[in-house]
């Protein structure tokens, strides 16, 4: 069994069955062999550029994304203080605090991330598209 971390971008592809999200990716998340996770970090990031009128369409999803995690077999990551300290800590180029996350995250569960995001990638080794 194989452990990956959603990008936003990659979960909201995949809640709108988006031709963007890549075939490897679809893949890797529809397979039950895999365990597929989703970090409030990425919950924060949808709900905060809702608040700012650049994200529609997602309302019902803020509103049951445990009930829709569920369904599709997906696990909720939480935020841990060492999270936000090796966040913060990251030496990178990239500023982006909810990449910083996923990348910190993924690391800590030993899980590739589903990322098309060539900030992220350029980061970390063990991504999926």
């Amino acid at each position: 069994m194989s452990a990956y971390l959603l990008d936003t971008c990659a979960l909201l592809w995949w809640m709108a069955d988006a031709p963007e999200l890549g075939r490897a990716a679809r893949r890797v998340i529809e397979s039950p062999r895999n365990t597929t996770a989703v970090s409030t970090a990425s919950l924060w990031e949808i709900a905060s550029k809702r608040r700012r009128g650049r994200r529609s369409g997602v309302d019902s999803y803020l509103a049951r994304h445990q009930e829709l995690h569920k369904k599709w077999g997906f696990t909720t990551v939480a935020i841990e203080a060492d999270d936000v300290v090796a966040a913060g800590s990251l030496s990178l180029s990239h500023d982006d605090p909810f990449d910083r996350m996923l990348i910190v995250q993924a690391r800590r569960l030993e899980a590739r991330l589903v990322t098309c995001d060539d900030a992220i990638t350029r980061h970390v080794h063990a991504c999926v598209w």
